[in-house]
């Protein structure tokens, strides 16, 4: 293999090996020749619903309206025109409903490829090779000589969506950079940035470098067409295309494939930080589109579906989230024509368990219902969800978690596989560091004075004081801030008084799961553990939140709960310059 290889001699063999492949390669010069091309795979593909009318072709007239259509609207509204249906009246009056892509029998779409393609912008531009897929402009590759460092082509891309994309080009859907030994894809989002430009790999997270093997691979026209189909997410929240990562197309197909094909469950080992929640509701959505599953129920635990949570499920599936304390408008949901509800374990139990919900819900009781467990190492080791499981007759259950449960790390013999089943896919830490997915990190050991009892007063204080004697140099003198996980809440609340009294010169605060009004659900669920009241858990959540007002110049309480942890989800992110950061926070099972 040469140490360096041209651009051309790059072109030229990822154009063979895509005819070699049944790509149709056709020469495009500029625009108008691009423009005509589309008319003629438009018509190609929509062959049978033009016959039903007597036509094989649309007039210049009839083709200016789909033009005129396409034309309008962000790329993130022209990603959903391209998913979409087009109702175009012919001139004779009669309707035809012309398809741009054919999502559910995605190998029946028409591939072309093409190079050197000219575009009039501010300035001139020649595009390396576009794939287009009946006549659209849908993915672009960008490549670089042997030898150059890969960021060159991602920057050339970036120039080109300030100085040339237009027309048909703000369709593309996904662009690739290589420069032979190393190519990486990424999505129609220029706001991204580098680091969400992606290897694609085998099922066990094998990268596929070089240009040949990822194409191969990648470009084959099913997988290529079933990507575009299925998984592209359309970010409702940030108006914005998202691609999924391989090990998260690899996990989904996995759930598909059990689902479609078999009554089996079975459970998702990705690392934290892994991108769960987006593998987890494309895997929703895809179920949901299965003609045989009536429901599917994403369900988390109660204190993971916090205001950041939500959001994020509402940006995928808008409408979806069943975020109130009252399990009525559960039982609404399951008796309606809802296909995806997220909700919360607690509130299932709830509603499964107590005869006055559960009478309006023995309908869906014998329904083909998959179940999407977030994080499925909690709460399902319990009472809870052997009684989800055995309420529902007809269920298919599948966990996503970073950390399962195996027979030497578990404290009552039960583990993940024993609940959930085989292990569909993994996708470890050490995988997530080697694709710079996930932060590396170091681990610091800290033994101190050995014979103090963990919980013990002198010892919370060595610990405390250790904590803030290196809080400098750990954080790279406050390039990072830091979260100091305790593991119950009184014992966050010693510590907080300990951290007080030092008198540090960092900004301390600590947040816990706390509802500030009781659901009907408390009691039978067990939540708000640790107080002998909730008067008790008030003051003290309101002491911190007052120490917290003083600090940031903010007016929070506990009657707003949801606000305070915004705020402090906003400081610990460090993405608004104008938010003075957070340095340490105490946290009990969040964040």
């Amino acid at each position: 293999m040469p140490l360096t290889q041209s651009e051309d001699a790059l072109e030229k063999g990822l154009i063979k090996t895509l005819t070699d492949m049944a790509y149709e390669y056709v020469e495009i010069n500029e625009e108008t020749n691009l423009i005509s091309n589309f008319k003629r795979q438009l018509e190609k593909h929509n062959a049978k619903e033009l016959a039903s009318h007597g036509r094989t072709e649309l007039t210049d007239n009839e083709f200016n309206k789909v033009m005129l259509y396409l034309e309008g609207g962000t790329t993130f509204e022209k990603a959903k025109k391209l998913r979409d249906l087009l109702p175009l009246e012919l001139n004779n009056g009669q309707r035809v409903w012309l398809e741009f892509l054919n999502r559910h029998k995605w190998c029946q779409n028409e591939f072309q490829v093409s190079n050197q393609i000219t575009v009039e912008g501010r300035r001139q531009c020649r595009y390396d090779v576009t794939i287009l897929i009946n006549g659209l402009p849908l993915v672009q590759i960008e490549l670089k000589k042997r030898g150059v460092e890969l960021k060159q082509a991602y920057n050339q891309v970036q120039r080109y969506h300030k100085t040339s994309f237009h027309g048909l080009f703000n369709y593309i859907q996904i662009f690739v950079i290589s420069n032979g030994v190393n190519t990486r894809y990424f999505a129609n989002n220029p706001n991204s940035g580098y680091k969400f430009t992606f290897n694609w790999t085998d099922r066990r997270n094998n990268p596929f470098n070089q240009l040949s093997l990822f194409a191969a691979e990648f470009f084959d026209p099913c997988t290529l067409g079933k990507i575009i189909s299925k998984y592209i997410v359309l970010h409702e929240g940030d108006k914005c295309l998202m691609v999924l990562r391989p090990y998260q197309y690899y996990a989904v197909e996995e759930i598909l494939d059990r689902v479609v094909n078999s009554n089996d469950n079975g459970y998702i080992w990705h690392t934290t930080g892994a991108g769960k929640t987006l593998t987890s509701f494309k895997a929703a959505q895809l179920v949901s589109e299965v003609d045989e599953i009536d429901k599917v129920l994403f369900v988390v635990d109660r204190h993971d579906l916090d205001t950041q949570t939500q959001a994020e499920y509402e940006a995928f599936e808008p409408g979806a989230v069943d975020g109130t304390d009252n399990t009525k408008e559960l039982i609404r949901r399951l008796d309606s024509d809802a296909k995806i509800i997220i909700t919360t374990i607690q509130k299932l139990n709830c509603a499964v368990t107590k005869d006055y919900y559960n009478r309006h819900i023995q309908d869906v009781r014998n329904k083909k219902v998959v179940m999407i467990f977030d994080e499925c190492h909690r709460s399902h080791f319990g009472e809870s969800h052997k009684n989800i499981v055995n309420f529902f007759k007809n269920l298919q259950i599948f966990g996503f978690t970073g950390t399962p449960i195996f027979v030497e790390n578990s404290k009552n013999d039960r583990t993940t596989k024993e609940i959930f089943g085989n292990c569909l896919h993994k996708y470890l830490i050490k995988d997530a560091i080697a694709d710079d997915n996930v932060l590396g990190f170091l681990v610091e050991y800290y033994t101190g004075n050995a014979e103090l009892d963990l919980e013990s007063e002198s010892r919370m204080r060595e610990v405390a004081r250790f904590i803030l004697n290196n809080f400098n140099k750990s954080t790279f003198d406050g390039e990072y801030n830091a979260l100091f996980a305790v593991q119950s809440v009184p014992m966050l609340l010693r510590y907080y008084k300990i951290f007080k009294e030092l008198n540090p010169d960092i900004k301390i605060g600590a947040i816990f799961t706390y509802a500030a009004n009781g659901s009907q659900d408390d009691e039978a669920t067990g939540m708000n553990r640790g107080f002998a009241n909730l008067k008790v858990a008030a003051d003290e959540m309101q002491e911190i939140i007052d120490d917290y007002n003083k600090n940031f110049g903010t007016s929070h309480s506990v009657e707003n709960f949801g606000l305070y942890y915004d705020d402090i989800n906003k400081r610990m992110k460090k993405k608004d310059p104008k938010m003075k950061p957070l340095d340490l926070l105490l946290v009990v099972g969040m964040f």
